[in-house]
C-alpha cells in the first residue's frame, strides 16, 4: 500500500505522537504573520496540527486532505470545528479567496507526478485571492538527503502512553531520480508489522520556479529552512493579478 502511514488508522494514530518536534511549523505561522494572512489554506494539512495552530491564533483556516484517515483524525481533535475541512485534493477547491496557501513538511515532493503538480498548482491559483501568496517547501537535490534514508540512521523505539514500546526505521527502497522511494516500518508491542512506502520528487530549484512561473505565479523570494539550513528551499510565490493560469499541464 502507498503511503500507508497517512491511510492506516493505526498508523494514523500514532504519527503525531512519533514526531511530535513540529517547530518546522513556526516558519510558517511566522510567514502567516509576516504578510498579514487571515484566511490560509493548507494543502495536505494531514493530522491538523498546523491548521489547528493557525486556528488558535484567530486565523481562518481550511485544511485541505485526501487521505481520510488522516482527515477523520484532524476532525476529532479539540478545536477543530474552526476549522474548514475539505476531503480532497487541490482539485476540490472551490474559490477561498485564501490570503495564503501553504504546503509544509513533504507535501509539495509527495505530489510526485508532473500532470498531478500542475493540477495542484492550478486549483491553488484558483482558491488564492489576487496578489495572494503560496509558500511551501522543498528539499535540495545536492544535498542528497536519501543518503541518509536507512535503518543505522533512522531505528528508534519510541515509549507512547497507552500503546508501549513503538519501534521504526527506514529504509531506501529505489533512487531513480528525480524520484526517489523509500518504506517505513512500524513494530507494536502485539506483534504487528506495518510498513508503508512514499515516493518524492526532488526538483531542481530552477524547475520549480519555472512550474509556477507557468501556472500563473510571480516567485518573490526563496528563503533557507531554518531548521534544515542548506537543505531545502523555502518558495515564496505570489499569485499574479489578473492572470489566469494556462490550460496545458507538463508531461511527466
Amino acid at each position: 500500500m502507498s503511503d500507508a502511514h497517512f491511510e492506516h488508522p493505526r498508523l494514523v494514530s500514532v504519527y503525531d505522537a512519533l514526531d511530535p518536534d513540529r517547530s518546522d511549523l513556526d516558519v510558517y505561522a511566522a510567514i502567516v504573520g509576516e504578510f498579514g494572512a487571515r484566511k490560509v489554506l493548507d494543502i495536505g494539512s494531514g493530522t491538523g496540527v498546523f491548521a489547528l495552530m493557525l486556528a488558535d491564533l484567530g486565523i481562518d483556516v481550511t485544511g485541505v486532505e485526501p487521505a481520510r484517515a488522516s482527515l477523520e483524525f484532524a476532525m476529532a481533535k479539540p478545536g477543530a470545528e474552526r476549522v474548514r475541512w475539505i476531503d480532497g485534493d487541490a482539485r476540490a477547491l472551490p474559490d477561498l479567496r485564501a490570503d495564503l496557501a501553504t504546503m509544509t513538511g513533504n507535501v509539495a515532493q509527495a505530489i510526485a507526478d508532473q500532470a498531478d503538480w500542475a493540477v495542484t498548482l492550478d486549483g491553488i491559483h484558483t482558491a488564492l485571492r489576487p496578489g495572494g501568496h503560496l509558500v511551501f517547501e522543498t528539499r535540495d537535490p545536492a544535498r542528497r538527503a536519501w543518503d541518509e534514508w536507512n535503518r543505522s540512521a533512522s531505528h528508534q523505539v519510541t515509549s507512547l502512553p497507552g500503546v508501549g514500546e513503538v519501534e521504526t526505521w527506514t529504509d531506501l527502497v529505489d533512487v531513480s531520480l528525480p524520484l526517489v522511494t523509500f518504506r517505513g516500518t512500524w513494530v507494536f508491542p502485539d506483534g504487528e508489522v506495518l510498513t508503508s512506502d512514499s515516493t518524492l520528487r526532488f526538483r531542481e530549484r530552477d524547475e520549480v520556479a519555472a512550474d509556477l512561473a507557468d501556472h500563473g505565479y510571480t516567485v518573490k523570494e526563496v528563503r533557507d529552512a531554518p531548521d534544515r539550513p542548506g537543505r531545502e528551499f523555502v518558495f515564496i510565490a505570489a499569485r499574479d493579478d489578473d492572470r489566469a493560469p494556462p490550460k496545458r499541464g507538463p508531461v511527466d
